[in-house]
């Protein structure tokens, strides 16, 4: 839990390496529920990472400096 909240905090920052940073806490916290979901019988828990873990993939590659801006440049 404390993973997901300091994740949360780092990709609400301004700086690109912050927020790549907290994306990657992100998947890693998403992991970790994920196992605790299976040790737990949580499955519920387990599809609603998965979901998350997808939504924080995209966040990711949009952070992605190479990927360039996303809005037309003049």
């Amino acid at each position: 839990m404390i993973m997901t909240a300091a994740a949360a905090w780092l990709v609400g920052s301004q700086r690109r390496p912050k927020r790549s940073a907290g994306f990657w806490i992100f998947l890693l916290s998403n992991l970790l529920w994920i196992v605790w979901g299976w040790y737990a019988h949580a499955y519920a828990l387990i599809i609603l990472q998965i979901c998350l873990a997808a939504i924080n993939i995209r966040g990711a590659q949009k952070n992605d400096p190479a990927a360039g801006p996303d809005y037309p440049t003049a």
